[in-house]
């Protein structure tokens, strides 16, 4: 089987290309597809860090690189959790809100876009499709093959 054909790398072409059209679209906003999309993710009343990793499927390392940087650029703070001092809140500033609300909008247009685009079975299909493939990458072992 030759690399082009396999579902991992049309995967990561797909979201490769969705990625570069989501930074480029971002810059006109002053941020990138990866700040637009934590900026998204943070609630009003604040996301621990380790939400934060979960949701976005990174190690803590970079996603404290991405919160320094969001944070000199004035659009996250960070404080220690009302309930746990050890734990960390990540809130908005009032800058964070204004990027959030153009990144959603950015979010919302293309999924429409994609919508108008693709028939209700085709959408369907494919959502079903990826979760599968979600569920079976995270229960997939380099055993799996021998286990059938």
């Amino acid at each position: 089987m030759k690399q082009q054909e396999t579902i991992d790398s049309l995967l990561k072409v797909v979201w490769q290309n969705m990625a570069n059209s989501y930074n480029q679209i971002a810059s006109e906003f002053g941020i990138t597809q990866a700040i637009g999309y934590v900026l998204i993710n943070i609630e009003k009343e604040g996301t621990p860090v380790s939400r934060l990793a979960g949701l976005l499927g990174v190690k803590a390392t970079s996603l404290s690189r991405m919160l320094n940087n969001m944070e000199a650029l004035h659009l996250i703070y960070r404080e220690p959790s009302a309930g746990d001092k050890r734990s960390v809140k990540v809130y908005l500033s009032d800058l964070g809100r204004e990027k959030r609300q153009q990144a959603k909008k950015v979010v919302i247009s293309f999924n429409e876009y994609l919508t108008e685009n693709l028939t209700v079975s085709e959408r369907n299909s494919l959502m079903s499709t990826l979760q599968k493939i979600n569920k079976l990458t995270l229960a997939y072992t380099i055993n799996s093959e021998n286990d059938k």
